[in-house]
């Protein structure tokens, strides 16, 4: 059956109007933005981001245990508070090493510096978040299965060493990231300057991707990097300035087990 896209994105602007606004982020409707806006600080972000996966309320507790000027304190300071915390996959020394690696980086410069370095390439925020994850993993040397979960891996490429969209996961916690800093209204901080909100790709995870399959948004049935891309695309003919502002509100559609009739 096909869709009337013009429907589709009334549906999806009223949708926006009811939810980006700032009475969406409550405890019972918990967000680890919710965190990440108490600080409006860009390193403190990106821990939420990287740390936002698995179920909502239990992101938000575990966030709002940490002390986040570990960040601006000395090594031996994040190893001894750290000590015993950990998260579903991280074990102490995951969460440790994300403390200490970003406290290195916040010694030299920002992150919208170390992202800007990939992204004015080709304007493509694929390679910006490539350059963070390679400072992050230069920055302090540290490896296992749990922190490679938490960090991701840099991109795989193409014999052009271009980032192959097929063989890529979504990157959702980074995607999600750069909507928190780049995006600026209601819901989103806004951080960011440097970098162009249509550049965005949409943050994919399994809430958006259904609902995004129902609205026929996606026909593909498989969840990587290029389903987030051509959803994007799909967005960008609803707003090509701001495609990503219909993010939060498909999310909370899945989230929330809305019945969707258009």
């Amino acid at each position: 059956m096909l869709l009337d896209m013009d429907k589709i994105k009334q549906f999806l602007d009223n949708e926006v109007i009811n939810k980006n606004v700032k009475t969406e982020f409550n405890f019972n409707k918990p967000d680890p933005l919710m965190v990440a806006k108490k600080y409006q600080d860009e390193y403190i972000s990106l821990v939420c981001a990287l740390f936002a996966y698995g179920n909502a309320k239990q992101i938000v507790k575990f966030l709002s245990s940490l002390n986040f000027d570990l960040l601006n304190q000395n090594e031996i300071a994040i190893k001894k508070e750290l000590k015993n915390y950990y998260y579903r996959f991280q074990k102490q020394d995951d969460i440790i090493a994300i403390f200490i690696a970003l406290r290195r980086l916040k010694q030299e410069k920002s992150l919208e510096e170390i992202f800007q370095n990939g992204y004015r390439k080709k304007q493509n925020v694929l390679d910006g978040i490539d350059e963070l994850l390679s400072m992050i993993k230069e920055v302090y040397k540290y490896d296992s299965a749990g922190y490679r979960f938490l960090i991701g891996n840099k991109f795989k490429r193409d014999n052009k060493d271009n980032i192959a969209y097929t063989k890529n996961s979504p990157y959702k916690r980074y995607n999600m990231f750069l909507r928190w800093l780049v995006r600026n209204d209601n819901i989103d901080m806004g951080l960011w300057k440097s970098i162009d909100k249509k550049d965005l790709i949409l943050p994919l995870d399994t809430h958006t991707f259904k609902v995004s399959q129902k609205l026929g948004l996606l026909k593909r049935k498989i969840y990587d990097l290029k389903s987030a891309i051509l959803i994007t695309d799909k967005l960008k003919q609803f707003d090509g300035l701001d495609p990503i502002k219909y993010d939060f509100a498909i999310y909370r559609l899945g989230q929330e087990k809305t019945f969707i009739q258009i």
